[in-house]
């Protein structure tokens, strides 16, 4: 069997590698800029609490099964390439800096508690006793165990060290593949090629850097009404993430942008302001018109679709890369992806 994948993110190369460790090994992946991928911008948060939402059940579910997957899809990756993907599982902290943020994750918490999502609700005292650097005016929050974090970058280099054939050449026309089968994994330019209605959507982000790490867990927080997320890395790196805007492609780092990240940042972490500014960047997720992704076949047996992943490209990494596998593999999986197919929006 000869395997064309469309897409050499985050997404096509986990359906790649699930598709090699099914012995599944002439495989083709098609893309002109790998490094143009949202993945090369993701942060790596692994939250199927903290990024669920009201009335989004079923990507919830897609969300936890991804997640039960991960250590050993990390390391199965590991184990066959040597990279490390730097997979930490301290877990999530929730932190308000104010009533009114306070107020906010209260109303969150009681959800994820009615979805049966680990969640334990701590005071400003007990999260400053976990990280000691939150600023004194943080009033409470939340710990979620179940949100563990991965570097995107180690993962796409890693995926990228795999047996595959790599051809740099942008396809317009899906009638130019010989291939047995076709996937289609381009995030968010994979309008022109299916029909569907996935759109960019803009994300600002920050990475910032000290000589060791400001912080042990992922912070998740409110600050004033601004959301923020930071994320902190073993070399003493610290991404700071990330706006969600409807800008078209449009790849601009803004003044406003940074601003809109640091000043939350720092109010809720003083110690951001002293770290040095290393890069700032933006990227463009796949987003669909419910925020779910889209799974499944698109035309006949040939041609399958893995895009729209929207916030959670990493996270949904190995459920999607099981899935796509076993479908053109078996025929078939075990996952119910019903929820997701592209005959929702056709």
């Amino acid at each position: 069997m000869s395997v064309g994948i469309i897409g050499g993110g985050v997404i096509g190369l986990s359906i790649a590698f699930e598709l090699l460790e099914r012995g599944v090994e002439d495989i083709t992946v098609y893309d002109p800029d790998p490094s143009a991928g949202a993945g090369q911008v993701a942060a790596g948060m692994l939250a199927p609490t903290a990024e669920s939402n009201y009335g989004e059940e079923a990507l919830q579910a897609l969300m936890l099964e991804s997640m039960g997957r991960w250590a050993s899809f990390a390391g199965r990756v590991e184990a066959r390439t040597g990279h490390d993907l730097a997979y930490r599982a301290e877990g999530t902290l929730l932190v308000a800096l104010t009533g009114d943020d306070q107020a906010e994750i209260d109303r969150l918490v009681g959800y994820y508690r009615r979805a049966g999502t680990p969640i334990e609700p701590l005071t400003g005292r007990q999260l400053r006793e976990r990280e000691p650097l939150l600023s004194p005016r943080v009033r409470g929050g939340a710990f979620a165990p179940g949100d563990h974090q991965v570097d995107p970058r180690r993962l796409l280099g890693a995926l990228r060290s795999l047996p595959l054939r790599f051809a740099p050449h942008k396809i317009d026309e899906l009638s130019t593949l010989r291939e047995d089968v076709i996937i289609i994994a381009t995030g968010a330019g994979s309008a022109s090629l299916t029909g569907l209605p996935v759109r960019p959507v803009k994300g600002q982000l920050l990475r910032l850097r000290g000589p060791e790490p400001l912080l042990t867990h992922v912070i998740r927080g409110v600050a004033s009404g601004r959301h923020v997320y930071l994320v902190p890395r073993a070399d003493g790196e610290l991404v700071i993430g990330a706006t969600e805007e409807e800008r078209g492609a449009d790849t601009t780092v803004t003044a406003g942008g940074v601003l809109d990240l640091l000043r939350p940042a720092a109010d809720l972490v003083p110690g951001v302001a002293e770290l040095a500014l290393a890069e700032t960047l933006a990227g463009l997720r796949p987003g669909t018109p419910d925020n779910a992704p889209v799974l499944g076949r698109l035309d006949g047996d040939r041609v399958l679709v893995a895009t729209g992943h929207h916030r959670n490209g990493v996270l949904l990494a190995p459920v999607t890369g099981e899935v796509i596998a076993d479908l053109v593999t078996r025929g078939t999986t075990s996952v119910d992806v019903t929820p997701f197919g592209a005959g929702r929006f056709t």
